[in-house]
């Protein structure tokens, strides 16, 4: 329904804030950690939001930059995993880290996210890893949007961020180009994977 809000950073009282636009008092639920990386009290702000609704539930939930946003609807999609738990895997993980820990199969990772146990960690490696399945490196290096040379050095780490990306929800075709875009020679993957989610957010 609310793709963001901007307006005027009100307020901050726990777990949530408040944004004002045209006279309107948004409440938006956002954890601490994350209240702090849209700004100061009476900042000028753009909050990207997910407006969630249960039968029990109706409730903004916002972040600080859409790829946030996107993770949060993704970890939604993983069976019993509901806002809470996914707004808590957002205030710890970048999205860079989430899907570099679906990759590894690093359930301990995950498992760092208050309220958040290893039963769940494992469906959220398991159901998002599965993304993964019938995705074929070599069917995007043969269809004339190629990676680097198989001989070059940094194959397996654009592959790796390839895959990530894929797993966090993006076309095969739009990670090859954003992982082709953030790749310099020494990164680390989750280096290339945030320098490609910026790509991705232009």
């Amino acid at each position: 329904m609310y793709a963001y809000i901007k307006g005027t950073f009100v307020s901050a009282r726990g777990d949530n804030i408040v944004i004002e636009n045209n006279g309107i008092g948004y409440k938006i639920y956002m954890p601490l950690m994350l209240q702090g990386r849209i700004g100061h009290i009476g900042d000028e702000v753009c909050v990207y939001t997910y407006h969630y609704v249960r039968e029990d539930l109706i409730a903004l939930y916002g972040f600080p930059e859409p790829e946030d946003q996107d993770m949060f609807e993704l970890l939604l999609t993983v069976s019993g995993v509901g806002p809470k738990s996914a707004i808590g895997v957002v205030e710890v993980l970048r999205p860079s880290e989430l899907a570099v820990a679906v990759l590894l199969g690093d359930i301990k990772k995950i498992c760092s996210v208050k309220g958040l146990g290893k039963k769940s960690a494992e469906r959220i490696v398991l159901e998002l890893k599965d993304k993964l399945k019938g995705f074929d490196m070599k069917e995007i290096e043969g269809s004339g949007d190629t990676l680097i040379s198989l001989s070059e050095p940094g194959q397996s780490e654009l592959e790796d961020c390839v895959s990530a990306l894929v797993v966090l929800g993006y076309p095969a075709s739009e990670a090859n180009k954003a992982a082709r875009s953030a790749y310099k020679e020494g990164m680390t993957v989750e280096e290339m994977i945030r320098n490609a989610l910026r790509y991705l957010a232009k």
